[in-house]
């Protein structure tokens, strides 16, 4: 128990220092009003789209590395999707931020699974023990239908298999191929407000944005799959 405890403090410590640093060199180079401006976000990302256009490849790599380090530490999964989109567009975006939430989800899922699986178990077996022999009984597919359906914090959805000792293997690739409609979704978002952006010198009024295709359409994908996972839910519990 002091061991998993010491782990939390360093976890948390590592977490506060990288944030602090971040928000150092941030507010270093840019002061708050500034980085709130509709100009500072249209001239920064043209600056990053410049640089994706000249290094495509470093540039997803580093995306990549940052975004497991942010997922490793607990970070939301929600802006990582977002900012995947709006940099990379959404085709290559979903690919960059599959890859990225596994590989994050599965050292989480590593560590958990190592230093902090009795303690999940006592925390959530009881609520999620009707899981336990489907994952058992068809391991692969029902991790891929558990990440399609979510309803849980993402951070939490990558500490439930603990439970059922989901190989390794199985967690990282029902991971990657249920991930792949949301984040499709939501890059397409983040692919959206960076084409609004583009397209608009003046910032554009809520009612143009949401009746833009680029906006309303993963919007209304993301709660078309909302409804579709809701009724897979309710079949998925009751049988």
């Amino acid at each position: 128990m002091q061991r998993m405890k010491n782990i939390k403090i360093s976890i948390g410590i590592l977490y506060l220092i990288l944030i602090s640093l971040f928000l150092y060199f941030l507010f270093s180079n840019f002061n708050f009003r500034e980085i709130t401006t509709y100009n500072f976000i249209r001239s920064k990302s043209e600056y990053f789209e410049k640089i994706q256009e000249a290094n495509l490849a470093l540039v997803c790599i580093s995306f990549i590395i940052l975004g497991i380090i942010w997922i490793f530490l607990q970070g939301f999964a929600s802006p990582v999707v977002i900012a995947s989109g709006f940099l990379f567009d959404t085709y290559i975006g979903t690919f960059v931020v599959v890859i990225t939430l596994s590989v994050g989800s599965t050292l989480i899922y590593i560590l958990a699974n190592f230093f902090f699986k009795e303690l999940i178990k006592e925390k959530f077996l009881n609520k999620f023990n009707n899981l336990e022999k489907r994952f058992k009984k068809k391991e692969l597919t029902y991790m891929i239908i558990y990440r399609i359906l979510g309803g849980i914090p993402f951070q939490i959805q990558n500490l439930i298999p603990c439970m059922f000792s989901v190989s390794v293997k199985n967690f990282f690739l029902g991971t990657v191929l249920g991930m792949i409609p949301q984040t499709f979704i939501i890059s397409s978002l983040g692919a959206g407000l960076k084409k609004q952006i583009k397209k608009n010198i003046e910032p554009p009024s809520i009612i143009d944005l949401i009746s833009s295709f680029e906006i309303y359409a993963p919007i209304a994908g993301f709660i078309l799959l909302l409804i579709i996972a809701y009724l897979i839910k309710n079949f998925f519990y009751k049988n």
